[in-house]
């Protein structure tokens, strides 16, 4: 569901992330490996949601870190989105794996 709005599978899955655990902090390899994409495209959508305001980074030695921006305008909503489209989806896959039902009479 949350793909129709939110077109990047990397972006969406880094928003996810972020917007689900508002405390997690990581660098871009610790993210890649989390949700198992490439580094590259991953450190180009992080540097944009930074840009937008949605994440912040800050230098730890010679690593960026990445979290999330709870002060962000809309992070509520954002996240309030991100765990309906997750229980919906939760509760279709529940109702797919259930045996079907013999009919009434």
């Amino acid at each position: 569901m949350l793909d129709t709005f939110i077109t990047s599978r990397v972006r969406r899955k880094i928003i996810v992330v972020y917007a689900k655990y508002p405390d997690f902090k990581t660098h871009v390899r610790g993210l890649a490996k989390l949700i198992k994409e490439d580094a590259g495209n991953i450190q180009r959508e992080l540097k944009r949601l930074e840009k937008i305001g949605f994440l912040i980074s800050e230098r730890q030695s010679n690593t960026k870190i990445y979290y999330t921006n709870k002060q962000f305008p809309i992070f509520k909503e954002l996240q309030s989105i991100v765990l309906k489209s997750q229980r919906v989806a939760a509760n279709k896959r529940a109702q797919a794996n259930q045996p079907p039902r013999p009919p009434q009479q």
